[in-house]
């Protein structure tokens, strides 16, 4: 189950890379509450080797490199290699020589133990097929003293942008919804879990906060279009669907989620799970 689990994840970032790609100016400024206290809290150093996982477009990463100077380094990581090559090209835009760019299986490092200072990890946990594996990995490569800053998704309810669509997606079509503790966007959003799953890899959580965003959009046409283009699995459910069935889905959610707009645009309000943990 795992490994079909991590093959179709693959296949499905394979196929949003495009999207979040075309769309990082935008999701860099949405989400610039939650990289800037991951970066503060881990508190890179100059000379350090600091080490992304799930970094999809690399901006999280990317924001440490100035400060770890000519003699640190970024290794910027994915699993999909479309992701890996746009934060490539994301670091040829800011002109940052400092960084290397590789493919890695987050739950089975190609790193030697005790290689790296910090560990960075924007939204990719909650996703991995064993997160316990993924954070039992994460302290290997961490050298002693080494810290990892990272951040998932809190409660449903507080995250509309996502699961009223996904709602809208089971009461539409019947589809019964997954089990919370299964890989998904919310699968770590339980304070009381995340705590035992950094126990058991041996790592102990220093901060926990729960940071607050907003996702600007502009109108019910661009938070859509976040579903269909970057929303991983629910993007690939909708898609699979006739065009009538994608309608009637978009229409459920725009209705559910109108009350919930925040001007001005149609903004949209997201709560993360930040932790620092050593």
């Amino acid at each position: 189950m795992s490994q079909d689990y991590r093959q179709a994840s693959l296949g499905i970032w394979n196929e949003m890379a495009a999207g979040w790609d075309g769309d990082r100016r935008w999701v860099s400024e949405a989400s610039r509450p939650v990289e800037e206290w991951l970066v503060a809290a881990l508190e890179p150093q100059e000379g350090e080797t600091i080490l992304e996982l799930a970094a999809g477009v690399g901006d999280t990463g990317l924001a440490t490199a100035a400060r770890l100077g000519p003699s640190g380094k970024l290794i910027s990581t994915d699993f999909s290699g479309p992701m890996v090559d746009a934060a490539r090209r994301r670091a040829d835009e800011f002109r940052v020589t400092n960084a290397e760019f590789r493919i890695l299986d987050a739950e089975r490092m190609e790193l030697p133990d005790d290689s790296v200072d910090g560990v960075l990890c924007r939204w990719g946990y909650m996703l991995m097929a064993d997160p316990a594996a993924a954070l039992r990995e994460t302290k290997r490569v961490l050298r002693p003293g080494g810290r990892a800053a990272f951040s998932v998704w809190a409660d449903p309810d507080a995250n509309p942008w996502a699961s009223v669509p996904a709602k809208a997606l089971f009461e539409h079509t019947g589809l019964q919804p997954p089990d919370p503790l299964a890989p998904g966007i919310f699968a770590m959003a339980s304070e009381e879990r995340t705590r035992a799953l950094l126990g058991e890899a041996g790592l102990e959580p220093t901060r926990i906060e729960r940071v607050e965003m907003v996702w600007h959009f502009d109108t019910p046409e661009h938070h859509w279009h976040y579903v269909m283009d970057l929303a991983g699995a629910i993007a690939m459910v909708v898609r699979s669907l006739p065009e009538r069935e994608q309608a009637a889905v978009r229409r459920l959610t725009e209705e559910r989620v109108g009350p919930l707009v925040q001007p001005p645009g149609y903004g949209l309000s997201g709560l993360c799970l930040n932790v620092l943990a050593a």
